[in-house]
């Protein structure tokens, strides 16, 4: 329920959680620490049938805990703007992001992006991004609308995501190395593996790197088509670092078509070719799974 700039949500005890601590039942349904803190500051943001409740009260089965949280407009709106919604319920938003629009604003982008989009459908909520996709990365985009959407959906695993790219070349494993950082490249089960740390390169603050004393990063993919000059892979991550697949294909050799700012060329894509394609998660509201897919846009289709 949305009143003026509040949201309110509630959640209904169950007889497993009668004698629970407030605050141990609310992390139940996936509510941070960090969450329940700030709410707690807020009159009225934690309430027990109505009234408030402390953390430490327990709660009975059949007791409804509800959660009141301020919304405040961070993002100008622009009506002029259109992005397809993909899907949409009364937590989470999904678009269809095409490349060269950027998600957040930016110094250089301040009236052109995902969010001044977002504010102009819902002038009163706060735009949360859940899956922050670069600018020229086209596809399946979340927004949580309210603060208990983005606590759960940016849990590590709560969303499955799957990149669909065009590589220069076609990327079967070889030995290669890094700056000393050990690259495991490998086959597994009909899929190929990229495994090599990811950490920030040296006087930038944008650009990455495979280096050693990175975070761990690990790339899964299957080759779709191709030949030597291009090749579509299917792109699972099983870490989530800054410009993973980016990274990690031009660290072996083959990066990305289009994308220059790793060694890729422009002379047949002026952008990255780079596509969330489908998306999988769980809805809030009863925990049904939703699946969701978009095909890639066309001038990858184009380049194949």
């Amino acid at each position: 329920m949305l009143t003026a700039n509040m949201h309110t949500i509630d959640f209904t005890a169950g007889v497993s959680d009668s004698g629970k601590t407030c605050g141990d039942f609310l992390r139940s349904r996936g509510v941070s620490r960090r969450l329940t803190a700030k709410l707690k500051r807020i009159p009225g943001g934690i309430t027990r049938n109505g009234f408030p409740v402390r953390t430490v009260d327990t709660v009975l089965t059949g007791d409804v805990i509800s959660l009141k949280a301020e919304d405040e407009r961070l993002t100008e709106p622009n009506g002029n703007l259109y992005v397809p919604v993909v899907y949409e319920d009364g937590d989470v938003i999904v678009f269809n992001k095409p490349a060269g629009m950027p998600v957040h604003p930016s110094a250089g982008h301040r009236g052109d992006t995902l969010g001044n989009f977002f504010a102009a459908l819902y002038p009163d909520i706060t735009f949360r991004p859940i899956n922050r996709l670069d600018k020229d990365t086209s596809g399946l985009c979340a927004a949580a609308k309210n603060p208990y959407a983005a606590s759960v959906l940016n849990r590590s695993g709560s969303i499955s995501k799957v990149y669909y790219a065009v590589t220069e070349g076609m990327p079967f494993p070889h030995e290669v190395s890094s700056r000393g950082a050990p690259i495991m490249w490998y086959e597994d089960n009909g899929s190929y593996v990229i495994d090599a740390p990811i950490g920030r390169a040296e006087a930038s603050v944008v650009r990455r790197e495979v280096r050693r004393g990175g975070r761990r990063a690990v790339t899964r993919y299957t080759i779709l088509k191709g030949n030597r000059e291009l090749c579509l892979v299917r792109v699972m991550l099983e870490t989530g670092r800054t410009h993973q697949i980016r990274v990690h294909f031009s660290s072996v050799g083959h990066p990305l078509a289009g994308d220059d700012f790793y060694g890729g060329s422009t002379k047949l894509c002026c952008e990255q070719a780079l596509h969330c394609g489908e998306m999988r998660f769980a809805r809030l509201s009863d925990g049904a799974e939703v699946e969701l897919s978009c095909g890639i846009r066309r001038d990858m289709e184009l380049l194949l």
